[in-house]
């Protein structure tokens, strides 16, 4: 076990009971962490840094905006970095074919994971069955294509009451998609404590929980993890490993 350092011990403690005693390492969080670039001004030098500091630390995963997954794919190959992209992309109102489309151009291009956005509007409209169908198809559509790709629907908390958000994770589940993310970052509301727990109750150890949007520092992230978030989507990443590096001894 690590010895906690005095002026870091609240972040040190809160990391160790997170696991149940047993203590995480700045290695263990960045595997917990999608380090994210999804800038409209993100330029290929950006990307290449990206890549390089994902390596560096060790994040499960980068997320970057479509245009980029071939590049960034190529940049981590071998590395054991996982490529993630948007589709949807932020507002979640393209056709369903057009999703379709996008997750497989991307699952083709190198990505392994896709974070689609949920159509919020048909959803408000209680228009479940398309929502669910609009889920489905972009789960089957790249898992036809290969079958470890990881789904994760992002539902955009800040825009729902608690029994939307329950009854979204109810679709996503159903229509077959491995997480449940809260947010997209470029709302009015990323995520928040309170949202993290209803959707780690709501979907049980069915789906995973990503919490995304606003997390900036290593005490958000480690209370995200402990309200019940399995992934940590940011694009302060780096600093939140750093802050953690410092934390211990």
């Amino acid at each position: 076990m690590h010895f906690l350092s005095k002026t870091n011990c609240l972040n040190s403690y809160l990391a160790f009971i997170i696991c149940g005693g047993d203590f995480v390492d700045a290695r263990d969080l960045a595997k917990m962490i999608d380090l994210t670039l999804l800038k409209p001004t993100a330029t290929r030098s950006d990307i290449k840094l990206l890549c390089e500091n994902a390596v560096k630390y060790g994040f499960i995963c980068v997320v970057v905006n479509p245009c980029y997954v071939s590049y960034a794919y190529d940049l981590l190959r071998g590395s054991g970095v996982r490529v993630g992209t948007v589709v949807g992309f932020p507002l979640g109102a393209n056709l369903t074919e057009v999703k379709v489309f996008e997750a497989k151009r991307a699952v083709e291009a190198g990505a392994s994971e896709i974070d689609m956005v949920m159509n919020i509007g048909a959803f408000k409209s209680g228009d479940y069955q398309y929502v669910k169908n609009d889920i489905l198809d972009v789960v089957e559509a790249v898992k036809s294509v290969r079958g470890d790709v990881i789904v994760k629907v992002i539902i955009e908390t800040c825009y729902l009451n608690d029994k939307e958000k329950v009854l979204a994770c109810s679709l996503i589940k159903e229509a077959g998609a491995d997480f449940v993310k809260t947010s997209t970052g470029f709302g009015p509301g990323g995520a928040t404590i309170r949202d993290v727990k209803l959707l780690r109750k709501s979907v049980g150890s069915s789906l995973g929980v990503k919490a995304s949007g606003g997390i900036r520092d290593l005490k958000t992230a480690l209370a995200m993890i402990e309200a019940g978030a399995d992934r940590i989507g940011a694009s302060a990443g780096v600093k939140i490993v750093e802050e953690m590096l410092r934390s211990s001894i």
